[in-house]
């Protein structure tokens, strides 16, 4: 599942414990480190962001790529993609994939120092038959502003302000 993405070698996991156990501390330990950038991929034609591809954050130098995909799948990669590649393999499309710096939930937090990081694990109120149940989203906190990229159900969403209350959050330690 490369999508013409450069380095881009997914690892899904299911669950918060996989997804804590293989990348908490790591996660944990951007706490301190600036935003410096991002980049997400836009289609030429018309600006739309794909949000079915990685969300890179770039923490002075550690970039962090964040990806959901089915419905409860997370991969994160650390330093893999290579965003000034172009994305390829989309000739036959009538869009063009393009790497941008540019999202309007990402770009007030650039140059904002990042003081933790969260896994958040959807968990509705009553509990029932809801798909995003179990979910897992990670969450930047930018002192008082928040950032999280979550499972929009097979693709990555973003999400600012003050979580939701069905989000059960799970502190990251070093």
């Amino acid at each position: 599942m490369d999508r013409g993405i450069r380095g881009f070698e997914p690892a899904f996991l299911v669950g918060i414990e996989a997804v804590r156990r293989t990348h908490g501390p790591r996660l944990a330990a951007l706490a301190g480190r600036r935003l410096a950038g991002f980049a997400v991929v836009r289609f030429v034609e018309d600006g739309d962001w794909f949000a079915d591809l990685p969300v890179v954050l770039d923490f002075d130098g550690i970039r962090v790529e964040v990806c959901h995909w089915k419905f409860d799948e997370l991969s994160i990669g650390w330093n893999e993609i290579d965003t000034t590649a172009a994305v390829t393999g989309w000739e036959s499309s009538e869009f063009t994939p393009r790497w941008s710096g540019d999202h309007e939930s990402l770009a007030p937090l650039v140059g904002r120092e990042l003081t933790a990081v969260r896994l958040l694990e959807w968990r509705p109120r009553p509990p029932g038959r809801d798909m995003a149940a179990g979910t897992v989203a990670v969450e930047f906190v930018f002192g008082e502003d928040f950032l999280r990229i979550v499972n929009g159900l097979d693709e990555n969403s973003l999400e600012t302000g003050a979580a939701h209350p069905d989000y059960v959050r799970h502190e990251l330690t070093r």
